[in-house]
């Protein structure tokens, strides 16, 4: 009886239990990494991704199988973040499939340019498309958070943004420019929402081992990345997810309106 009765205080204590959370782009790399971080904390985890269809079930079929309850916790839903329709319907099913309001929109979803361009080598179409997901699907996305996330206490609008905005390194101006503008909007919104209970943040990762920060570059490219950070290392996706972990949690309620750099030290 002891025991029984220690396995449900144990189960009760977890910090997100109770919680919905909708992970953009979390088919793979970082987003998957906080997936399955906010599902180890309590968190019933909508998997949002917009191809990878495959990694995205297998993703939510693992953590199912993990999980000690016979009722999911969490789903796989499609969705393009730069459609206006697609993400209220994203929200819309996510509501239904939990039966529950939404508490934390983790925003992972974003592309890069993997030629590396300057500004003055930039298309017109590469510079639409990479601010028409990483920028018009973040204002979508967070729009649609604002409207529609739980309040009272526990809601959470945490924006993956990047380091990048303060080293300015040449080769990602579009990138850099789409991220600044989602670090301007956050900090805003962190106000606009007064009295709501909900907070806003920007998690800003450093390079991370993930497919987008190897695309295009060589392993010269890649050693001199990890050797210009004072942990000689790159960050791993479970760096970051421990980060918005803390911030989804109560713990990290009083941080609101703020760009966290999760960096190592690679830019300060």
């Amino acid at each position: 009886m002891a025991g029984d009765n220690t396995k449900v205080a144990m189960s009760s204590s977890l910090p997100l239990d109770g919680r919905v959370a909708i992970v953009t782009g979390a088919s793979g790399g970082i987003g998957r990494a906080i997936s399955i971080h906010l599902h180890s904390l309590g968190a019933r985890v909508v998997i949002n991704y917009a191809s990878k269809s495959n990694q995205a079930d297998l993703l939510a079929s693992e953590l199912n199988a993990s999980a000690p309850s016979s009722h999911p916790q969490a789903i796989a839903i499609k969705a393009d973040v730069s459609d206006p329709d697609q993400v209220k319907q994203l929200f819309s099913r996510s509501e239904e499939e939990f039966g529950s309001k939404i508490h934390i929109l983790a925003h992972c979803a974003g592309v890069l340019d993997s030629k590396y361009p300057t500004l003055a080598n930039t298309t017109v179409e590469d510079w639409d498309m990479t601010f028409n997901v990483n920028a018009k699907g973040a204002f979508l996305c967070c729009r649609e958070a604002t409207n529609r996330l739980a309040h009272g206490g526990g809601g959470r609008i945490i924006m993956i943004t990047s380091s990048l905005v303060g080293s300015l390194t040449p080769g990602y101006a579009a990138y850099t420019a789409s991220k600044a503008a989602v670090e301007t909007m956050t900090r805003t919104v962190a106000k606009e929402l007064k009295g709501t209970g909900i907070t806003a943040n920007c998690v800003a990762p450093g390079p991370v081992a993930t497919e987008m920060l190897f695309a295009g570059k060589s392993e010269e490219t890649i050693k001199i990345i990890a050797d210009a950070c004072p942990m000689n290392r790159l960050g791993e996706p479970e760096d970051i997810s421990k980060a918005v972990g803390f911030i989804a949690s109560d713990a990290g309620e009083w941080i609101n309106g703020q760009v966290i750099r999760v960096n190592g030290g690679f830019v300060v």
